[in-house]
């Protein structure tokens, strides 16, 4: 096992534990909150930027 091959591992392993440790603490309606809200969030910045679109002249781009 090369060097990087032992610290992707030990990144692995110690991403598990600590996902496991946060679904023990807080539950799983914890990630379906921030799942949410991270919906919500993309939703949001699609309308502003379909909002920005409406309202800003058409560019004409270089060819």
């Amino acid at each position: 096992m090369t060097v990087r091959e032992a610290g992707r591992k030990g990144g692995l392993i110690g991403g598990r534990k600590g996902g496991l440790a946060v679904k023990a603490e807080r539950g799983r309606e914890f990630y379906q909150e921030i799942g949410r809200k991270g919906g919500q969030r993309v939703r949001d910045l699609i309308a502003a930027g379909k909002k920005t679109e409406e309202r800003a002249p058409a560019r004409r781009r270089h060819s």
